[in-house]
């Protein structure tokens, strides 16, 4: 007997960041929501079965999202009428409450299984989303995990299902409960890093009928997806500057996928029409930011690069000096994940510095022992970081000279201005709030035991306000990599 097969093309994104405009390298235009949102409609004309989703972090890394904290992000995405979008940790940036009243601007479903309120275990969100196409019963369930939730340490009666183990059973309780009605094909719409993912495909039980995972989080760039336990898994990178694209044949009497192909598509001038009323809006919002964000603050001697978050960057390394320098600090360990730009300058605008730099939060002072700054460090540098693990990272400071050995685990030195950091030393250690409000998870180092030297002070408000001062009073800054930090 023939199968009944029917085409499906998914559409994805994640980790948008706010990357709503244009850029031009080498004469053509490159990403931002008017063509992607003109390929997406392209698509949904030519394919009869098209369904695009976006596997979270739509907020942060612009000013147009950071001047109207997410509203002027959901009005954007409103335009661009995803099928289903899932939450990312950034979503929670504003605050959980800010995060509820932007759900219901929303004109799309957002989903999510495990957020849940503490004391009573109900849900924040809708846990999955079922769409109906062509006689088909697509499931999409939103999963994030505690790990990238870091933000909501603040919020003590919101949390989470813990691990991997735990969203893997609610993915389960999910699928067991809407088998009766027909699923002929289940999209798990994750958050969690590409790793984790294929962790979690894992310990799927096949029985569950889970066919893809569309994931994010880790912004990982791939040639072809991972197949792990007969689960097919995909992430499209970061920004606006591509579009990951699934066209799969559904066989709609097994449930399962007949076959498929997957392909990154650039989202440029050449393949994508622009959409003209998106522009309308977008430029409503530029010219509102223009100005107040439009203002020179400095020129610095040359461009200065932020490549990667695992290493030492000239960027970073910038950042982590002015902090220093301006709070009177030992050692400032600056997030490298909070440096959202790969490059700034020369020019630098106002603009240029809160897109770099958009977590506008305070700064702790903490004194440590050179023992417990050591193992602090010691533990950003763990085996996992190098295998794909998407972790905290920390640029450091001027004056100190740190070369880690992998292969045995110490440090062979650990200098700071030429001296040996000395154990039972103590030293102002500086930590965005952040960083701060996470230090047993990101430091493996408690609070009781920091607090045993001295309690930890609030330095500074406003890290954006630091270096807004610091470079408009300073011209021509420059930096290089100086061996701050070396791997071995």
């Amino acid at each position: 007997m023939d199968k009944n097969l029917k085409k499906l093309t998914i559409l994805h994104s994640n980790d948008m960041h706010g990357d709503f405009l244009a850029e031009e390298i080498d004469e053509n235009l490159v990403g931002g929501v008017s063509m992607l949102s003109g390929y997406v409609g392209k698509v949904r004309a030519e394919e009869k079965n098209t369904i695009y989703c976006i596997a979270g972090d739509m907020f942060r890394g612009s000013v147009i999202d950071s001047e109207f904290q997410g509203i002027s992000t959901i009005e954007i995405m409103n335009m661009l009428a995803p099928d289903v979008v899932t939450l990312g940790n950034h979503e929670t940036d504003y605050g959980i409450a800010h995060l509820l009243f932007i759900e219901k601007c929303a004109k799309f479903p957002i989903i999510n299984a495990n957020l849940h309120i503490k004391t009573n275990g109900a849900r924040l969100f809708k846990p999955h989303h079922i769409i109906e196409i062509d006689g088909m019963k697509i499931l999409f369930i939103g999963i994030l995990t505690q790990e990238v939730l870091s933000q909501t340490k603040n919020d003590g009666i919101i949390g989470t299902f813990v691990d991997i183990d735990e969203a893997t059973s609610e993915i389960g309780k999910i699928c067991n409960a809407y088998n009766k009605i027909d699923i002929d094909f289940t999209v798990l719409l994750t958050h969690i890093g590409f790793e984790e993912d294929k962790k979690l495909a894992a310990q799927l039980d096949p029985a569950w009928g889970v066919d893809v995972i569309v994931g994010g989080h880790s912004h990982t760039f791939i040639e072809e997806p991972a197949v792990v336990n007969d689960v097919v898994i995909v992430q499209a990178g970061t920004g606006t500057d591509q579009i990951g694209r699934f066209d799969i044949v559904v066989d709609t009497d097994d449930n399962c996928i007949d076959s498929y192909t997957w392909r990154t598509v650039p989202i440029n001038n050449e393949y994508c029409p622009r959409d003209e009323a998106l522009e309308k809006i977008l430029r409503h919002y530029k010219g509102q930011t223009d100005k107040k964000y439009g203002r020179l603050i400095t020129r610095m001697k040359k461009q200065l690069t932020h490549p990667s978050r695992n290493q030492e960057t000239a960027l970073g390394g910038l950042l982590s000096d002015i902090m220093c320098e301006s709070l009177g600090l030992d050692v400032m360990l600056l997030g490298s994940g909070s440096v959202r730009s790969t490059e700034l300058g020369p020019i630098v605008l106002y603009s240029d510095l809160c897109e770099c730099f958009p977590y506008d939060d305070a700064s702790y002072m903490l004194q440590v022992t050179g023992a417990q700054f050591k193992r602090m460090i010691k533990y950003m540098v763990r085996d996992e970081v190098w295998e794909g693990v998407h972790n905290e990272f920390y640029q450091l400071s001027s004056g100190m000279r740190v070369v880690y050995d992998r292969a045995t685990h110490e440090f062979l030195k650990f200098d700071l201005k030429g001296k040996p950091v000395e154990d039972d030393k103590i030293y102002k250690i500086g930590l965005q709030q952040f960083h701060f409000n996470n230090l047993e998870d990101f430091f493996n180092i408690s609070f009781d035991e920091i607090s045993e030297n001295a309690k930890p002070v609030v330095v500074a408000t406003s890290c954006l306000g630091i270096f807004d001062e610091y470079m408009s009073n300073h011209q021509n800054l420059d930096r290089e990599i100086t061996g701050r930090l070396v791997i071995l």
